[in-house]
């Protein structure tokens, strides 16, 4: 069920949204995980609820108030987006916060204060999520990039009110899913980002779905030193040669490696650099980038997608010479006519400094969120809706 299905009239929705959003100098930097949530809001409002938001931001200690990890600023942003005051609660519990809470009118907006300002967030503890309960009538889940972790605000709190999702959840769901189940193909799937070990599940997921697997970044090093090219200085995970073998076996023509690269004589976005064929990176050098001929290859393999999911970068995107792989793949994706479905944290990043990411079908909010979908495993927080179901 999503919040469409429910009466918001006077009701005090508590809603957990992901505003874990990039501040600098008190003020958010980038406000796209804000905006996401923004159709859901301006829909419980328009329906004459009352809203109480909740979220974390950051890493803090769990010991209280930290003012470094204060929402205080999300709350300013979101209030200018909507035109009209947020509230700022003092905490996200509390007697206090339950009686500025409880005297919200229809229409009201207010922001509690950061989750994991309290240990038993992260524990999943539900004496904390019994107290998030009593903040309102009915539960909407919409933060889909924290659907992967039980906690107390995703989880917890769904066993004591009616929970729902909300439109952005809905979404994610949606598209991400038409990769997982009965995906259109041909179906192409392009892993990159720096290591195996933290897409081994992934891989192996994706490989009994997808037509081909395209594999660049750090990770297809790993891939390369497994076919007996010598790497040089690149990042190569020793542990995980055996484990990118037997991938490759099964997989067999469906896996698709980088044939070129662009290496670099040290880590740096000033370093010197050359397109290189694998069999000839130079000694004390490492592969930073894929090459021009990888780049025409998978372009060759991507027109014939309907359905494409990419997740992580084909290089190191975040130095200019270093970039042109993951930028010119996204590009590429921008032209073709399938469903391009982008997995959150880099990849995101990527589309968007590609200047293509409004030519994607769908650009996901939640990294690690995506990841794990695309691995096959239940998230809590979204099990915990379908619970009430």
């Amino acid at each position: 069920m999503t919040v469409r299905d429910i009466s918001l009239e006077s009701k005090h929705v508590l809603m957990r949204v992901d505003f874990n959003v990039p501040m600098a100098d008190g003020v958010v930097t980038d406000d796209k995980r804000i905006k996401a949530a923004l159709p859901t809001i301006e829909y419980v409002i328009d329906q004459g609820g009352s809203l109480v938001l909740m979220s974390h931001l950051g890493r803090p200690k769990g010991t209280g108030f930290e003012p470094a990890f204060s929402l205080k600023a999300a709350s300013e942003a979101l209030a200018k987006l909507l035109g009209k005051p947020v509230q700022m609660a003092p905490d996200c519990v509390g007697p206090d916060v339950e009686a500025i809470a409880k005297a919200l009118k229809p229409g009201d907006v207010l922001m509690l204060e950061n989750t994991r300002f309290h240990k038993g967030e992260e524990k999943n503890d539900l004496d904390l999520a019994r107290q998030m309960a009593a903040l309102g009538d009915v539960f909407v889940n919409d933060a889909f990039g924290s659907a992967h972790r039980a906690h107390a605000s995703t989880e917890g709190v769904a066993r004591f009110l009616p929970a729902v999702s909300g439109f952005l959840m809905e979404q994610e769901l949606e598209y991400l899913g038409r990769a997982t189940d009965n995906p259109a193909h041909p179906y192409i799937a392009i892993l990159g980002g720096a290591k195996v070990t933290d897409k081994i599940a992934v891989i192996e997921n994706l490989l009994t779905q997808c037509d081909t697997l395209i594999i660049g970044g750090g990770m297809a090093n790993t891939f390369l030193a497994a076919k007996g090219y010598n790497m040089r200085d690149s990042l190569v995970e020793a542990s995980s040669v055996a484990t990118a073998k037997a991938i490759m076996a099964k997989a067999g023509d469906r896996l698709m490696l980088p044939v070129d690269a662009v290496a670099a004589d040290k880590f740096d976005a000033a370093a010197a650099s050359q397109v290189v064929d694998l069999d000839k990176v130079p000694a004390g050098w490492r592969v930073l980038d894929i090459g021009p001929k990888s780049i025409a290859q998978f372009g060759e393999a991507l027109k014939r997608a309907k359905l494409v999911v990419w997740n992580g970068p084909m290089g190191v995107f975040e130095f200019p010479a270093f970039a042109e792989g993951t930028f010119a793949l996204a590009r590429l994706l921008a032209t073709t006519g399938a469903t391009t479905v982008i997995g959150g944290g880099d990849s995101a990043s990527a589309v968007k400094k590609a200047g293509v990411a409004k030519k994607m079908t769908h650009v996901s909010t939640g990294g690690g969120a995506s990841l794990e979908f695309l691995e096959g495993r239940v998230l809590p927080g979204v099990a915990a809706l379908n619970d009430k179901q």
